[in-house]
């Protein structure tokens, strides 16, 4: 997967997310968070607009430590030829947020100097 690095030097990479297995797919583009080792954060609104099925609240753990409640939401994303099922957590950021829980066993290139990142 080939993604970029903006002017804000942020690693960002488009995939693809799901309803269902044979929904229509969405294009987002997620911004790796490696410090994040869940999956995969959305906005509330991303998740409505793709329609995705509410499955309960969760715990989840800031950056700064506090612990919170957010939603979570039930999706499928193409990974690698794949259809992976996933659990979603919403939050109110701007960028969806891609965690090392779907790096793991990944190479993940990040080229600040030509702005340019590779996942393989």
């Amino acid at each position: 997967m080939i993604g970029t690095i903006d002017d804000h030097n942020r690693a960002l990479i488009d995939i693809q997310v799901r309803r269902s297995p044979n929904s229509p797919a969405t294009t987002i583009t997620t911004w790796i968070d490696t410090p994040f080792d869940g999956h995969l954060v959305c906005s509330r609104s991303l998740s409505d607009a793709i329609n995705l099925e509410t499955l309960a609240d969760t715990e989840a753990i800031l950056a700064d430590g506090r612990k919170v409640t957010r939603e979570a939401f039930f999706c499928f994303v193409e990974w690698f030829g794949s259809r992976v099922p996933l659990h979603v957590i919403a939050n109110d950021g701007k960028f969806p947020l891609l965690g090392t829980g779907l790096l793991e066993g990944r190479v993940l290139v990040a080229d600040y100097s030509n702005k340019r990142l590779t996942l393989d």
